[in-house]
């Protein structure tokens, strides 16, 4: 199990336990976590569950794959630290893993 936390563009924190292997976005939709609205079911076909990424994990998650950076360039908020939950698998490694959702989902 991995600790994920989630906070809110609003500050508020949400700490869920994640699977090894299921990705970040799953682990927000199962765990009911606002701002994550995974359209595509994490097909990597929207970008409707990006997340920023915390700079000391930004090394652990893995580089942006093409996919994703086609999708994370619809995003009307898009930085250096910008990922898609459903691009990031959750391993042990993972663990205290901290991600912050945008005020709006495109």
């Amino acid at each position: 199990m991995a600790k994920i936390h989630f906070i809110e563009h609003n500050g508020t924190e949400r700490v869920v336990e994640a699977q090894p292997g299921e990705s970040v976005m799953e682990a927000a939709i199962g765990n009911g976590i606002p701002g994550i609205d995974a359209d595509c079911g994490g097909a990597c076909a929207c970008a409707t569950c990006h997340v920023f990424v915390d700079e000391k994990w930004l090394d652990k998650v893995g580089p942006v794959q093409d996919c994703e950076d086609g999708m994370l360039s619809v995003s009307n908020d898009r930085r250096p630290n910008s990922r898609l939950a459903c691009q990031i698998q959750v391993s042990d490694e993972l663990d205290g893993l901290v991600v912050t959702t945008p005020e709006f989902q495109f």
